[in-house]
């Protein structure tokens, strides 16, 4: 009997939530095929089977946080698997000679296996459609959202005998919402941040108009080039002269980790809550090659295709809420890192320009976080007022890239 684990899928995770089953007991698998959804902290990943065979028993409920290394499920591998599985072991004690498995033929009958991303099982389950009914518009075979909902627009829905069963009842004085999967996971991390951390909160503006104007010269000429890619550059430069805020408290070892690698996570807004993928490597990036990145990482969140690479390692955070009209926050520490920046609503003010002269400037608030035992005041000062510098004349961000 195989059993299948809940193993680290992400850097650092120690827990997770079963959020879905992808098999029922009796069903046959093969290798490689996922089997269990798992929520954690960021993403819902696909755990697959480590053999082919036939699953036995689901040990864990739906729904039921559990630690790495619990067993999950149970398969009951072949015997064509448990050979190759033989053959392998004997190989590795270089013993071969001991040992002549025969090998009978693999499973030719597989089962059907519908290509979609978590995000839209999850919608599939919530309109109580079974995805292998709903027709794939990609070549592909992949089953989107607008295949689903396609197909409950088409009228064609399970029998009521077939749609999930709700076992959550709302009192008769409130309705509820689940707090599980990634919003739970969420709180558990913004909990550890607040109260692992002494944040205090830095205000900020920028004057944008510049930038703004830079922007649209660009656009012009065929290359459009994102707010936030040339957020992310001002930053590395920031950093690069301020780098406690790209740092680590190592408690344990008395010592602050000062990180040689610009790994910038872009706080994302999705339909299961906040996540945070990741631009490695970012400081040997073009804004070309930025501007392309945070928009496909944009899009894989929102669509749940990120992987569990997308999501590691960051080494500062930036938010930009301004889109959603915010004009100031106090944003918590995405720990354990040292400090996350929020950029807010960029609106046109009536300014006084160093002439004395009334000007309109479209101008932006920010917010910056920072851990109090890693950075003073004075410092996260100078560190915005070096990013603003460089935003507010981008001609000397350029100059930097040279």
């Amino acid at each position: 009997m195989i059993e299948v684990k809940l193993h680290d899928v992400g850097e650092g995770m120690t827990e997770g939530e079963i959020a879905n089953y992808l098999v029922q007991v009796g069903d046959r698998v093969t290798i490689d095929q996922p089997v269990v959804e798992v929520s954690t902290d960021k993403m819902v990943a696909e755990l697959p089977a480590p053999v082919s065979g036939v699953v036995t028993d689901l040990l864990i409920p739906v729904g039921q946080t559990v630690g790495v290394g619990t067993v999950l499920l149970l398969i009951e591998a072949t015997e064509a698997q448990t050979a190759v599985t033989v053959e392998r072991t004997v190989e590795q004690s270089e013993q071969p000679q001991q040992l002549q498995p025969t090998v009978t033929p693999l499973l030719t009958e597989r089962p059907k296996r519908v290509l979609a991303t978590p995000y839209t099982r999850k919608i599939a389950r919530d309109l109580g459609i079974d995805l292998e009914l709903v027709p794939a518009v990609d070549p592909s075979g992949r089953v989107t959202e607008e295949d689903v909902r396609r197909f409950l627009e088409s009228g064609t829905t399970p029998e009521p005998d077939q749609r999930p069963v709700a076992v959550e009842v709302p009192s008769a004085s409130a309705d509820t919402i689940p707090f599980r999967g990634i919003r739970k996971q969420i709180a558990k991390k913004m909990t550890q941040s607040l109260f692992t951390i002494p944040h205090v909160t830095h205000f900020e503006e920028v004057d944008m108009t510049r930038l703004l104007a830079l922007r649209e010269e660009l656009k012009a000429a065929g290359k459009p080039i994102s707010v936030n890619a040339f957020f992310i550059k001002a930053l590395i430069v920031a950093l690069q002269d301020f780098p406690v805020f790209n740092a680590k408290l190592d408690e344990a070892n008395e010592q602050i980790l000062l990180e040689r690698q610009y790994h910038i996570g872009v706080a994302t807004e999705t339909t299961d809550g906040l996540i945070v993928p990741v631009v490695r490597d970012a400081d040997k990036l073009t804004m070309q090659q930025l501007h392309q990145q945070v928009a496909d990482l944009s899009t894989r969140a929102k669509t749940g295709d990120l992987r569990a690479a997308d999501l590691k390692a960051s080494t500062f955070t930036m938010s930009n809420v301004g889109p959603l009209g915010s004009t100031g926050a106090t944003p918590i520490i995405n720990y354990p890192e040292t400090a996350l920046i929020a950029f807010h609503k960029t609106k046109k003010r009536v300014c006084v320009d160093d002439q004395d002269q009334i000007v309109i400037r479209s101008m932006m608030n920010l917010s910056m976080s920072f851990d109090h035992r890693v950075a003073d005041g004075a410092t996260a000062v100078a560190f915005t007022n070096r990013f603003a510098g460089l935003i507010e004349h981008p001609t000397t961000l350029l100059m930097e890239l040279i």
